[in-house]
């Protein structure tokens, strides 16, 4: 109780931000302080907890092995206080007013967010959605400092730690233009090769997938011609030309320009997740958010 009487809860709010953002500045931005403010507050704390906490560091600040340990408890209790002191009742979406950012590839927005997004404008018209570039390294920390909400990416390369909820599983089939020569029926694996391939590569210029890798482990290889950076633009491609693709089926709903034909060749499909960080998981808005997203894919 001695250590507790020489702390306030400025001082716990400013602790929790430095050991997110393990950075003076950033630290002061998040918090609306000064920088000489946030940096009295670190030595408050260091004298109160007899360790310096956080220690320069050749990427920032690196905290001490007792800051370790006060991360998750310290977050625990803000967020317990947190939900002591807010207004009773459940999350009322008709009257709310959040401004949500959901982490999405151009497929998953085709394939979870368009969906859902008529009833969530019906249902919560006051609140607004912002959809942000999905960049898979960065999900848990953006997560944790409260730069986005949710995440949806593939439960195979889920960040360790992160809640999560599978949203539906994925299979690839076989994509070109309505009336293709070479889509009249199910290609054989040696006529699939010979076709000419575009291919999604979200990293920028690469010509090979998991449909290659399925197809080298037959002893086979096809032809990828093209290589594009998003689906909305390969499908616009696959309309004009004869190029064909292997593509997630969700992608195809309600697309009179294209055709799907089963491939030859067996691809492993992948489940598609939503992930979000302990910190919202019991928050009335967000939970409200993740059943409207979960219920209408």
């Amino acid at each position: 109780m001695n250590k507790l009487r020489q702390l306030d809860l400025n001082l716990l709010v400013t602790l929790d931000v430095l050991l997110s953002e393990h950075n003076v500045t950033r630290a002061a931005q998040r918090l609306n302080f000064s920088q000489p403010s946030v940096s009295v507050h670190l030595a408050k704390l260091r004298e109160i907890f007899g360790d310096p906490l956080l220690l320069p560091g050749p990427r920032g600040m690196q905290p001490t092995a007792r800051a370790e340990e006060l991360r998750i408890p310290l977050r625990d209790a803000l967020q317990a206080l947190e939900r002591a002191v807010a207004p009773g009742g459940g999350f009322d979406p008709a009257s709310a007013d959040n401004t949500w950012r959901i982490a999405a590839t151009d497929a998953t927005e085709t394939a979870v967010l368009l969906p859902a997004l008529p009833g969530l404008r019906a249902a919560a018209p006051g609140t607004r959605l912002a959809v942000v570039e999905l960049a898979p390294a960065r999900i848990a920390r953006q997560a944790e400092q409260g730069e986005i909400d949710l995440a949806f990416h593939t439960t195979d390369d889920a960040p360790p730690g992160m809640r999560q909820r599978v949203l539906f599983r994925e299979h690839y089939v076989l994509v070109g233009r309505s009336g293709h020569p070479k889509l009249r029926r199910k290609p054989t694996a040696a006529q699939f090769c010979t076709l000419e391939h575009v291919i999604v590569s979200p990293d920028g210029g690469g010509f090979r997938g998991v449909t290659d890798e399925a197809l080298a482990a037959a002893g086979l290889t096809r032809r990828v011609v093209l290589s594009v950076p998003h689906f909305l633009f390969m499908m616009s491609v696959l309309a004009n030309t004869d190029l064909v693709a292997m593509l997630p089926s969700r992608l195809l709903r309600g697309s009179a320009a294209l055709q799907v034909v089963e491939p030859p060749v067996d691809v492993a499909g992948y489940d598609m997740a939503m992930l979000w960080h302990e910190r919202s998981h019991r928050d009335p808005a967000h939970q409200w958010l993740r059943e409207h997203l979960a219920d209408s894919v």
